[in-house]
C-alpha cells in the first residue's frame, strides 16, 4: 500500500469519525429526553447515570480518534514531508 493512500485513508477516517462524534453529541443535546426514554426501557438508568455513560463514552471515542487516526496521520505528514 502506498503511503500517500494510507495518509488519505487516515485523514478520511478521522473526518468520518469526528462526524459520527458530532452527530452523537448533537443527538444527546437536542434529543436527550427521547434517547433517555429509549435507553431507560432497556436498562434501569437514572438521568445522571445516562449522562455520565455518554460523556465518558464520547471522551473514549474522541481519544480513540486521536490515537488511531490523527496521530498516525500527523506522523505520516511529518515523515513524508
Amino acid at each position: 500500500m502506498n503511503y500517500e493512500i494510507l495518509k488519505d485513508v487516515l485523514l478520511w477516517c478521522g473526518v468520518i469519525n469526528y462526524g459520527i462524534l458530532l452527530w452523537w453529541f448533537l443527538f444527546i443535546v437536542y434529543a436527550h429526553d427521547w434517547v433517555y426514554d429509549i435507553h431507560s426501557k432497556w436498562f434501569s438508568l437514572t438521568v445522571e447515570q445516562f449522562d455520565r455513560i455518554h460523556y465518558i463514552a464520547m471522551a473514549i471515542f474522541k481519544l480513540g480518534i486521536f490515537m488511531f487516526n490523527l496521530v498516525p496521520y500527523i506522523a505520516l505528514r511529518i515523515v513524508l514531508g
